[in-house]
């Protein structure tokens, strides 16, 4: 009998437990993160500086059909729609920044998120009434329906195959695409110029005629004499 009731009553106790689990609500996603010290999907280190690995994912995207916009020589930011269905659209944002690394002058980090907005076609109906004076109080119901597209979603793409396709597309045009060279340093030998002369040029004054009824002497020539 006492058996019977101890296995009746673990019985019980199991099932209560199968029902606290299953009624429990699912844990957010929010909740679920681990910041992780390890390796991230978002992150890849580069053998290049910030711009040129910045100017790597433009150039990236760009070939990608994105509509890119660099606000700084670390950052840049990308948009793409989609239309997968008549009623849905989709916008991906891709949002890109550069740091330098942490092992040489000439090392980069880049990291990158892209988020996913999700957009339906919503249709509203709107009514009203037109009142008759012919007829008395008529009033007869007038309807339009007016569609727009309302944002239903918007979530961080978590896929890790998803960066590493873009990863390796940026580290293809930083193998094809030249990169910025720094200029050398070099000693600059500095020196005043001579100061400008300044060149007088004499005033020509022009010889003006003598006066009516006044003699002009005439200058004798060396040894000889001049007659009265």
């Amino acid at each position: 009998m006492l058996t019977s009731l101890s296995r009746t009553t673990t019985s019980a106790l199991f099932g209560l437990l199968i029902l606290a689990a299953c009624s429990s609500a699912p844990q957010p996603k929010f909740q679920q993160e681990l910041f992780e010290t390890g390796a991230s999907p978002y992150a890849r280190n580069f053998n290049s500086s910030t711009t040129d690995s910045c100017e790597a994912a433009r150039r990236a995207l760009l070939s990608q059909g994105y509509l890119t916009t660099m606000t700084g020589n670390d950052t840049v930011d990308g948009t793409k729609n989609f239309q997968p269905t008549g009623d849905t659209h989709v916008v991906v944002e891709f949002h890109v920044v550069c740091t330098p690394g942490e092992e040489a002058s000439d090392t980069s980090i880049v990291y990158v998120n892209a988020v996913q907005n999700g957009f339906a076609l919503k249709k509203s109906d709107t009514s009203a009434s037109v009142g008759l004076s012919v007829l008395g109080s008529l009033s007869l119901p007038i309807r339009s329906n007016s569609d727009a597209m309302v944002k239903i979603s918007s979530e961080t793409i978590p896929s890790g195959k998803f960066y590493d396709r873009f990863f390796g597309l940026v580290d293809h045009y930083l193998q094809t695409v030249v990169r910025t060279q720094p200029v050398a340093n070099s000693h600059i030998e500095t020196r005043l110029l001579p100061m400008p002369v300044e060149v007088t040029t004499p005033t020509l004054v022009p010889d003006l005629p003598a006066p009516v009824g006044q003699a002009t002497a005439v200058q004798p020539a060396s040894g000889v004499l001049a007659l009265p």
